[in-house]
């Protein structure tokens, strides 16, 4: 099983996600990850998508999404030519004793916390996968409250933009 990231450039238009997200459920394909939002030009939106199969099931994922109406582009984002990041909530209990500690754990990761309660810290990280369950493991000894994850997101390095994705 190989893992890919889609980067999906979709017309910005109402129930986009719906029809990528529904090709993957009728055809039984598992998203490992999902993300979008729009772009810089507000007719579209881009998509991130993480997915896992063989090379025949991600090849046909592929083709299947470049059939929809919505979708202008699909392009995978190959580790060494894009940049692919997520972002963490994690909301930790912290008493008076652990709190010095929680707050070293996030400076190591760079990490900020956004939120100070009485009885707890809310911490923001964005990284690679690796650094955001490196992070997590550290924090495995202090009680978590809530976290949430906001899966993969990314685009490919370099100075393209939505105009050269139309151009290809």
């Amino acid at each position: 099983m190989k893992k890919m990231v889609l980067s999906i450039l979709v017309d910005n238009t109402a129930g986009v996600v719906t029809r990528v997200s529904g090709l993957f459920s009728r055809r039984g394909y598992n998203i490992d990850s999902l993300t979008g939002s729009i772009t810089e030009d507000p007719t579209y939106s881009r998509i991130t998508v993480v997915v896992n199969g063989d090379d025949q099931i991600l090849e046909q994922i592929r083709n299947q999404l470049l059939k929809l109406e919505d979708v202008r582009e699909v392009r995978e984002l190959l580790p060494d030519e894009s940049v692919c990041r997520e972002l963490v909530l994690v909301k930790v209990a912290a008493d008076v004793k652990d709190r010095q500690a929680i707050i070293a754990v996030a400076d190591i990761f760079r990490a900020k916390i956004v939120d100070v309660a009485v009885d707890s810290l809310m911490i923001e990280l964005t990284g690679n996968k690796n650094k955001i369950n490196g992070f997590l493991n550290l924090l495995e000894g202090f009680t978590i409250k809530e976290l949430v994850r906001t899966g993969i997101t990314g685009l490919t390095r370099g100075a393209g933009d939505v105009a050269e994705y139309l151009d290809d």
